[in-house]
């Protein structure tokens, strides 16, 4: 048989399929502690899963429209307004299944053949790939720790060609948990209006924050830069719901318009019943975020503390989501040979950071309890202290 040529061209995901490895060791008795899936620990929240199950005796088990619930689209609007000011319709959202959905759906909508996307590196791994599946190009653009792995103005518009189409904005970030500051998100918004490109910013961490910090939705700095905005986000990360599978992207209707006709012809509609656990999420209390950033912040500190007290790793503070990128070069590894033994040996399970641009770290989530967290850590030591 023989496949398309555009299946070649794209890499499998290595944060799923080293996440299913530590599940099959876990499966076969092996006491794995396992640092490596974005997916929080903690259940989805009780009146969320009520609201669902209350569809379900009420029968919305039927098709639904192809851009998502209507009471769904408008509490969306509605959140987009009161915490980001973002001055959208529920005509602007597309309901999809989840984040990474939206994002597909808005690069295939988008994206011709020889478009260039602006991606800075680390990245999270999806987003080359799924250029790449549309016939696009993808301009890396490398950051390093001094910069706190965030793309300057200056690199944005040296990157920036007349074939550029759009550029990606993660903050808080998944590899590195680092946040844009307003300052710099002002500056880049800059560059966006006088080149005149499109900017998607990908906010599926945007309430996991530490110490104070903000995060500023791109596109309320001003109508320019709105205008040229799109907002991608879902329910996965702030609301543990990554199995429901509901996200939404947000811009100018005729591009919603455009994943409408696209999503109509793929999945049809988002799961109708998961969709009001969705409106609970939005509408209903917000405690159960407040609960588990708490446990985050907690478990970021012990595991902060921890890595940067092993000779011969550094690791900067994330800002935001719940991910380390500690640099390990220093033990003469690269990400892969490091990732593998660590899970060999130790029984340790992390992400290889070639998986997001970043060969010379490891990505090490603290979306886990405190007792793995302390056990992780003393065989990660062990681990790195055989090696340096």
């Amino acid at each position: 048989m023989k496949l398309a040529q555009r299946v070649s061209q794209v890499a499998p995901s290595i944060t799923l399929a080293i996440a299913a490895k530590a599940k099959a060791m876990k499966a076969e008795g092996i006491d794995v502690c396992s640092f490596s899936a974005g997916e929080p620990d903690f259940d989805s929240p009780a009146h969320v899963k009520a609201a669902a199950q209350k569809a379900l005796d009420e029968g919305k088990t039927k098709y639904g429209p192809a851009s998502g619930e209507p009471k769904l689209r408008e509490a969306i609007a509605r959140k987009l307004k009161t915490d980001n000011g973002l001055d959208y319709k529920a005509e602007n959202v597309i309901v999809t299944n989840g984040g990474k959905h939206s994002l597909f759906n808005l690069i295939l909508a988008l994206i011709e053949p020889g478009d260039e996307v602006i991606i800075p590196a680390p990245y999270w791994l999806s987003y080359p790939e799924m250029v790449t599946l549309a016939g696009g190009v993808s301009v890396i653009v490398p950051t390093d720790v001094s910069t706190g792995y965030k793309i300057t103005p200056e690199q944005l518009r040296k990157s920036i060609t007349p074939k550029t189409k759009l550029f990606i904005l993660n903050s808080p970030s998944n590899p590195t948990g680092m946040v844009y500051t307003p300052e710099e998100i002002q500056a880049i918004a800059q560059i966006i209006v006088e080149t005149d490109i499109l900017v998607v910013s990908d906010e599926i961490y945007e309430k996991i924050l530490y110490d104070g910090v903000k995060q500023v939705s791109i596109g309320s700095l001003g109508p320019e830069i709105f205008e040229r905005t799109i907002i991608s986000n879902g329910f996965a990360k702030a609301y543990s719901m990554t199995g429901w599978r509901i996200g939404y992207l947000a811009g100018p209707i005729d591009l919603i318009k455009a994943t409408i006709t696209i999503q109509s012809h793929s999945v049809s509609n988002v799961c109708t019943f998961a969709q009001y656990g969705a409106i609970a999420a939005l509408e209903g209390s917000q405690d159960c975020v407040e609960e588990m950033l708490q446990a985050f912040a907690k478990r970021r500190e012990v595991m902060y503390e921890r890595l940067n007290a092993i000779p011969g790793l550094s690791c900067p503070k994330p800002d935001g989501a719940f991910y380390l990128f500690p640099d390990i070069s220093k033990t003469g590894l690269k990400s892969l040979d490091f990732s593998n033994r660590l899970l060999e040996k130790e029984q340790v399970a992390v992400i290889p950071g070639i998986a997001f641009a970043g060969d010379d770290n490891i990505r090490l989530s603290y979306a886990t309890d405190m007792a793995t967290i302390e056990k992780g850590m003393d065989r990660f030591e062990k681990f790195v202290k055989s090696l340096i």
